[in-house]
Order: C-alpha cells, then sequence, then structure tokens
C-alpha cells in the first residue's frame, strides 16, 4: 500500500498540508432555514432533524470540544448497536448537521471519524443544500473507461465525499494525487489508532474487508482523475502490505536509506523492493542475535555466514518451511550488492569492501526448457483460436509465435505492428527485462489477431501513459478501465480454459478440477527449441527472444540436436550397432549402473575424429594419442564414411613412406589401416567405398 513507515504519532504531529480554520457552528438560523426548505419531506421528520441539532449544539457549544472527545463518543453508534439505541446518541444522530457544517466549510473532519462511521450521506446533503460537487462528471468518465456503471457511481460517492469533508473542497477539480495519497495512508495507519478495537476485531480483518474495497474505489478515483489531468502520476493499485517497515538502529537506517535511494535512481522498483528487503532481514537478524551492533562498519563476514545459514534453516512466518533457494540467493546477493556498493561509493559507517560474494549462496539448479511438444500444439491451439476476448486470444498467439516476454507482450504500444518490405509482419517490442528494444517477425494469424485489437482501441479515450523507464509517452494497447490488463487476465486465465477444455490437465487446481500442462511462458520456450531444431544461428534465437548471453540461446540448441540424439541413440539405444573394444562391455551389460548413468550424462561430450570415448571418470584421463586401439573407444555404421576415408589416407601415407624408405612409418600406417579394416567389419560396412 501506498505511503512509508510512518507510525501515528509522527502523522499526528506532522504539520497538516492544508491550513484548516478551528471547527465552529454556523448561526441557527441558517441551518433551521436549510432544514424548512426541504421538500418531500414531512414535517416531523424535518422537526426531528432539528432537535438532534439543538441537542448536539447544547451538549457541545463549542465545536471544538467536540472534536476533542475520544472517537467512541464523537462516533456515536457502535458495530453492533441498534440505531434506535446507540451509545452516544447525540453525535449519531446529528450526522446530517456535521455534514452540513464540512460542505459549508464550517468544520473539516479527520479521516479515523469517517472510517468508523461507515455510511456518509455527503451526496444527499449536497444536493438539499443545491451543491453540485461534480461526482456525476466523474461517473460519466468512469463508464466511458470501461467500469460499469453501479461500481463507478459507489467509488466516486464514497471517495469524494471523504475528500471533501476533509480537506472543505466544494468541486472535484480540485481534487489532486496529493488528496488520494493522504487518505490511503489514512487507511494504511487507521489498524495503529488506540481505539481501532473498538470498531474493528483485528487489522487483518480491516485490511482484508472494508480497506480493500476502500482503496479499491479510491483506485478507481485516481484513474478517472489520471486521465483527465488532475493526477501526474500513472495510477498503480496497491493493496495493503503486511511487510514491516525498515527499521534499523539510526546510523545504519541512514547508511541504507542513502543507499536505497540511490538504487532507486536506475532500479527498477520491484528490484529496490528485493534490495530493501535483504536489508531490512539482515537487520532484523542482527538486532535478535547481536543487539550489540548499531553500525554496518562493525559487521564482519562471520556474522553474514551466520546469517546465511540462519535463513537456510529458520521457518519463513508465512509457510512455516525454510526459505527455497530462490528466495535465500537472492536475499544473499541483495546483502552482497549493498556492501559492494556502499564500499564502492566511499559510504560512512560501513565496512569498506565487501563481506560476501556469489559463491556464498547456494547453486540454483539450471532446468532445461520446457518446450510444448507438437501433439500438444496441435490440440491447444485450435482452442485458443477460439477464444471469445480479442485481448487474450491476441495475447496468447503473439506469445505462441515470437517467443516474446508475458511483460513485453502487456506493455505492446498502440504502433507496434507493421510489416517488412515484402509483406511479413513485424512486431516492435519494448525489451522490458533487458532495456533493449527489438523487432521480430511475426505469423500471420498472430498479426491478425493484434491487428483487430489494434482497430478497437483506436480511437481510445485514455491519456498516454510515461514510460518509468525511458520517460516516452505511450499509448498502450492492452488496457482496459483506463490501465493495463493485468498478465494474470491475458494469459494465465485463458490458458489455462483452453487447456482444460482439450484435456491437457494434471491432478491439483482449485477444487481438484485440475491445473493446464501448459503455461504462456513455454510459448517462449517452444519458440527457440523450434528455431534451433530447424537450423537457426545463434544470433537469430538470441534477436528473436531477447537474449543478452550466448549461453542462455545455447541451451535451446543443446536440447535440440537431433544429429546428436541419433548419435546417442546408435551407441546406449537397444540394439545399436558398435565396434570398438569397449563394444562387447556394453553388449553384455557388464558396465556398472553408475558407469552407465555417468556415459548417459557425458555422451555429447566425447566425440573424437571417428567415434567416441568411454573413459570413466574413475580411469583418469587418457594418455592414448592412438585412440583407435584404446580400450574405451567405440564407433558406430554413420562414422563409416569417416573410416574408409582416414584408411585411404592411411595408405596414402603408407605408400608416400615406402617411396622415402621409412620402414617404420610405412609400418605404422599400415597398422592403423589394418585396425580400420577390422572396425569396418565388425560394422558390417564395406571396406571399399561403395559405388554409386
Amino acid at each position: 500500500m501506498r505511503g512509508g513507515p510512518t507510525s501515528t504519532a509522527a502523522m499526528a504531529a506532522a504539520p497538516d498540508p492544508v491550513r484548516r480554520r478551528r471547527p465552529r457552528h454556523c448561526p441557527e438560523q441558517e441551518y433551521v432555514r436549510f432544514v424548512r426548505s426541504q421538500d418531500g419531506f414531512n414535517h416531523h421528520y424535518l422537526n426531528a432533524k432539528l432537535r438532534y441539532y439543538r441537542a448536539f449544539r447544547e451538549r457541545w457549544p463549542d465545536l471544538a470540544a467536540w472534536f476533542a472527545e475520544p472517537l467512541v463518543d464523537r462516533v456515536g453508534r457502535l458495530p453492533g448497536e441498534s440505531f434506535h439505541c446507540p451509545s452516544f446518541p447525540a453525535s449519531h444522530k446529528a450526522r446530517p448537521y456535521l455534514t452540513y457544517l464540512g460542505l459549508r466549510g464550517y468544520a473539516t473532519f479527520d479521516y479515523r471519524w469517517m472510517f468508523a462511521v461507515g455510511q456518509l450521506r455527503v451526496h444527499d446533503q449536497a444536493a438539499l443544500a443545491g451543491i453540485d460537487l461534480g461526482t456525476t462528471t466523474l461517473v460519466e468518465e468512469a463508464i466511458a473507461l470501461g467500469y460499469s456503471s453501479p461500481a463507478a457511481k459507489q467509488a466516486m460517492h464514497w471517495s469524494v465525499a471523504r475528500i471533501v469533508l476533509r480537506n472543505g473542497l466544494t468541486d472535484v477539480a480540485d481534487i489532486t494525487g496529493e488528496h488520494v495519497a493522504e487518505v490511503l495512508e489514512a487507511i494504511r495507519l487507521f489498524p495503529e489508532d488506540p481505539e481501532f478495537a473498538a470498531f474493528y476485531p483485528s487489522a487483518e480483518q480491516f485490511y482484508e474487508g472494508p480497506a480493500k474495497c476502500w482503496i479499491t474505489h479510491l483506485h478507481q478515483l485516481e484513474v478517472v482523475l489520471f486521465h483527465r489531468g488532475q493526477v501526474a502520476v500513472q495510477p498503480r493499485k496497491l493493496m495493503p502490505s503486511w511487510k514491516p517497515p525498515l527499521a534499523l538502529p539510526p546510523r545504519m537506517q541512514a547508511v541504507a536509506e542513502k543507499w536505497l535511494a540511490a538504487r532507486r535512481l536506475t532500479d527498477a522498483p520491484s528490484t529496490v523492493e528485493k534490495l530493501e528487503l535483504a536489508v531490512r532481514v539482515f537487520g532484523q537478524w542482527l538486532g535478535e542475535h547481536h543487539p550489540g551492533i548499531t553500525t554496518f562498519a562493525d559487521v564482519t563476514r562471520e556474522h553474514c555466514l551466520d546469517w546465511i545459514g540462519h535463513i537456510a534453516e529458520a521457518p519463513a512466518p508465512t509457510t512455516g518451511k525454510p526459505l527455497g533457494v530462490m528466495s535465500r540467493i537472492q536475499r544473499i546477493s541483495g546483502l552482497s550488492q549493498f556492501f559492494r556498493d556502499t564500499a564502492l561509493w566511499q559510504y560512512d559507517d560501513v565496512p569498506g569492501h565487501t563481506l560476501i560474494g556469489a559463491g556464498d549462496a547456494p547453486k540454483y539448479p539450471q532446468k532445461v526448457p520446457r518446450f510444448i511438444p507438437e501433439q500438444d500444439l496441435d490440440r491447444l491451439m485450435p482452442a485458443i483460436d477460439a477464444i471469445a476476448c480479442p485481448f487474450q486470444r491476441a495475447a496468447l498467439l503473439v506469445a505462441r509465435w515470437s517467443g516474446a516476454r508475458r511483460t513485453e507482450i502487456q506493455r505492446l504500444p498502440m504502433d507496434c505492428l507493421d510489416r517488412y518490405p515484402d509483406g511479413t509482419a513485424r512486431l516492435r517490442l519494448s525489451g522490458r527485462k533487458t532495456y533493449k528494444e527489438r523487432v521480430v517477425p511475426l505469423h500471420e494469424d498472430a498479426a491478425e489477431a493484434l491487428q483487430k485489437v489494434i482497430d478497437l482501441r483506436r480511437h481510445a479515450p485514455e491519456r498516454p501513459f510515461t514510460d518509468e523507464r525511458t520517460g516516452e509517452e505511450i499509448r498502450y494497447l492492452f488496457m482496459s478501465h483506463g490501465k493495463l490488463m493485468s498478465t494474470f487476465y491475458l494469459f494465465e486465465t485463458p490458458i489455462q480454459a483452453a487447456c482444460k477444455a482439450v484435456g491437457l490437465v494434471r491432478p491439483g487446481g482449485r477444487g481438484g478440477t485440475g491445473r493446464g500442462t501448459v503455461s504462456a511462458h513455454r510459448f517462449r520456450h517452444t519458440v527457440g527449441t523450434q528455431l534451433a531444431e530447424r537450423g537457426a544461428k545463434l544470433h537469430t534465437i538470441m534477436k528473436v527472444l531477447g537474449h543478452t548471453s550466448v549461453n542462455m540461446a545455447l541451451v535451446y540448441a543443446q536440447i535440440s540436436d537431433q544429429e546428436v540424439l541419433r548419435d546417442y541413440q546408435a551407441v546406449l539405444g537397444p540394439g545399436a550397432t558398435i565396434a570398438g573394444p569397449a563394444a562387447d562391455e556394453l553388449r553384455n551389460g557388464t558396465l556398472p549402473d553408475t558407469s552407465v548413468d555417468w556415459l548417459k550424462t557425458n555422451f555429447f561430450k566425447t566425440e573424437l575424429e571417428l567415434g567416441r570415448c568411454l573413459r570413466l571418470p574413475a580411469e583418469g584421463p587418457c594418455e592414448c594419442d592412438l585412440y583407435l586401439t584404446c580400450a574405451k573407444f567405440v564407433t558406430t555404421p554413420e562414422y563409416a564414411p569417416r573410416l574408409r576415408a582416414r584408411r585411404e589416407v592411411e595408405m596414402t601415407l603408407a605408400r608416400d613412406a615406402a617411396e622415402r624408405g621409412w620402414d617404420r612409418e610405412v609400418e605404422r600406417h599400415r597398422c592403423t589401416s589394418e585396425r580400420i579394416e577390422r572396425l569396418l567389419a565388425d560394422l558390417g560396412q564395406p571396406v571399399d567405398t561403395p559405388e554409386t
């Protein structure tokens, strides 16, 4: 949720951004005239309103004294109490009068009171007073952005009413982003109020119930204000966070905040959050186990290593299990970067050198990309083509045929599609992860689906968003309700439905209904694998997938090398035809299972000129240059042409040596030639090249 780690006391002590006048009662004649002018109500109801007004004013002749009362006294009716029997009826029954004071500028109200009272009929009172707050216009603009009428009306009325009463405004045109931020911060801090427990059972219930609803209302208001130009920053909906604030000893806190501020200048917000988390959990551990340390300068490598051991064994609060490998790597990497940066930038109160590095983090297993088999693709693609939502269908087809990352597709601009000179569709991707824009060819099916979305969005009313990395104003393609569509809606929801429609499911899922075996990210793996299998250059794979490292693209080449697969099956497959000194051991199954497992893992690395070496690690390095006679050499019929060519070379060299009188060389070349002839005979291959 938006807002920094501010305490309730600090917020109360902070200077009020709005200069508020002392609250006061309005003249009695004014309010009586206002009540009597309300047509459509019977005189008993109007007389009752005046009685409640006079009782309230008699109880608190100085309105400022009412504001000084405890919150429960000011709210009047507590949760569970009857409407007719509140604990403090004077306050409860005077709410219409209090609302009138707020609309007329006689008083402004605190958010804690407005959160506690629940329902406030501010717009009804404004209509009776002839005040047009402009909320109707906001509702119309929200509907134009795609919100439903009931949702828009509820959101605008709730949000505007409270901002108006807090700030003494009379027109929604005066609402700014700071006003919205103040409400969000008040929601976050309300559970810290000493009287909070009188209205809600727990902070968790408050955050999961009313707070979540109120934040949604405020977000809708902020979206509308952004597109009408009243809010400068692109709105982000942030729900209440259970993350504790960064709280370290003063000298450590100052260094950490200075470093995080520097990192925010270049790193993405999500990256900074991970860095802050690493420093925070390390600081908390120091406070528990080494409370005497008050500056990072006193931290040693031994402290860091003890902390690394702690996070590997201590159960996490949310799961009750130790952190996973990836989480530990992120925390260790973040702390390592903190010490490295602060040393390089010559900060005070730091060790001045790196205490831990990459070698202190656990190794993360490198998994082979999971491409989608052809038979599964053939079943899945018709279901994707049948998706009704044009946005979901276009997003999945672009993922299938471009190999782009999901966030790259989510943030495609309106002008992302054009054509090569030969008419082939061309897609422009922003390169969110690598900071490098790229252009890739696009299959015509995906291009047609994307063009339909472009046509639907061509005259959209939204204001352009400012890219947080480039500062460029962009009109995004995948938008609804004035904001970017989520990757969950664009990818996860439709791909799960498509998988279930064609039976590609595995056990699990919500309600035990099964979960799809294909994720949208596997389309990316599939594109990389298909490019490698069909002979694409590594540079092409890197360009299409947006890789910055050759090693990433090599993964696809290694797992898709069909020639290597055929060689592997020729030697280790059932019924393989092989020759060489090690052939009998393989045929008879005399090699132990551990040796066979090692051979399967390292077979691709053992190719020699005319075959392969199956020497095991326990036997040490091979000292034999003439591998044709090595006891660990095997070959297959696929090498027969190269064996014949080598035999011809050896015979030619033998004849040349004979002409020169080099008897030992003649003997060596003839022995090699005869060894090749025996290998060819074992393989059942002719010695001479067959005539074509």
